[in-house]
């Protein structure tokens, strides 16, 4: 059994509009997320945070409370990973058209509106939901179950 990979995601808002990247190396697929990446051993969850949006989007963020738990597997590989959604604020930088991702994961980021979502095959989604919607009025993050993994 391969053990789950954790990862970490920002749901940033700046002038209304949430930033999206497209994470498919080549641009082999048109699927949207938040920004983020994988978490390495022995640093924070908002370090790892930190280190992911500045290498896939040249910014700096502040990172708030964490606002959804998300997992998706593949069942044929059996490759499976938690995403924890944090709530985040850009501090510093601009996105640069020219900006290029070390890992060369990131091929595009862009800031969305509510209504621009509607046009975009996007994961998971509850996305715009945690983005717009009302908090919820406890605080705490919502959960998004295990659904298989989308291409």
């Amino acid at each position: 059994m391969t053990k789950p990979r954790l990862a970490v995601r920002a749901v940033i808002l700046h002038q209304n509009r949430l930033l999206l990247v497209n994470a498919w190396p080549g641009g082999v697929s048109d699927l949207w997320c938040a920004p983020g990446g994988g978490v390495e051993p022995g640093q924070s969850l908002p370090d790892n945070l930190h280190r992911e949006v500045h290498e896939e989007c040249g910014l700096q963020i502040a990172v708030g409370a964490p606002c959804l738990i998300n997992e998706f597997h593949d069942p044929d590989s059996r490759f499976h990973q938690v995403d924890i959604y944090f709530r985040a604020e850009i501090i510093g930088g601009r996105i640069d058209p020219g900006w290029i991702d070390p890992a060369g994961v990131v091929n595009s980021r862009r800031f969305v509106s509510e209504g621009d979502m509607r046009a975009l095959r996007y994961k998971p989604d509850s996305l715009p939901e945690i983005a717009w919607g009302a908090p919820a009025w406890d605080g705490r993050a919502l959960y998004d179950a295990l659904e298989p993994i989308v291409r």
